[in-house]
């Protein structure tokens, strides 16, 4: 998980230089603090993908080109199989204990010019979880492959079984993550207008 987190790291530190921006730069345009936008190019932590879809933003690039490979144009193709030998990208969901994470499998990452971020998704179980709502631009699509998740959408929270799905807009403050001392995999699918 530490090698694709710090891949993540090193990608923004490396646009973010290759346009002769400074870290000061980076935070005014994303809102987010010198010392959040030094975690993630340090690795120290990767946040839930709202600060790293407005770190995007920020740098001017898709959020996939932090995630990507190499760059095909035609179909992409990710096999079971080989989703289960490479490792997951770990994100902090702002949790006061960094353990608490979801392990993203990016299930696109050499598609050339996408909108959209599909993910399976490994959530781990927390008796008490402790979270941070974040909001962003565009939709996000959930479908529960197995065990239960919490959605909190706004001032409301759903709770979604195997087989369930939600599609919401990502503008309004949200939060996914296992219901109560479950752990669950999620299909999600993330699109962000650029």
């Amino acid at each position: 998980m530490s090698s694709n987190n710090s891949i993540v790291g090193l990608k923004i530190k490396g646009i973010r230089e290759s346009k002769n921006l400074s870290i000061e730069e980076i935070a005014d345009r994303s809102g987010l603090s010198v010392e959040q936008i030094v975690s993630i190019e340090n690795d120290q932590t990767l946040p839930s993908l709202g600060p790293l879809i407005k770190i995007a933003r920020a740098l001017g690039v898709r959020l996939g080109t932090f995630m990507d490979d190499n760059d095909s144009l035609g179909p992409v193709i990710c096999r079971a199989v080989d989703r289960e030998r490479e490792s997951s990208i770990s994100f902090s969901n702002g949790a006061v204990d960094a353990r608490k994470h979801m392990e993203y499998h990016p299930l696109a990452q050499q598609k050339a010019g996408r909108h959209m971020e599909p993910f399976v998704i490994d959530i781990n179980p927390e008796e008490s979880p402790e979270f941070q709502l974040s909001a962003h631009e565009g939709e996000e699509f959930i479908y529960v492959m197995q065990g239960e998740v919490e959605i909190v959408y706004g001032k409301e929270i759903f709770r979604l079984e195997e087989g369930d799905s939600i599609f919401y807009d990502s503008i309004v403050k949200h939060h996914v993550h296992g219901a109560p001392g479950k752990s669950a995999k999620i299909l999600a699918v993330v699109y962000i207008p650029f």
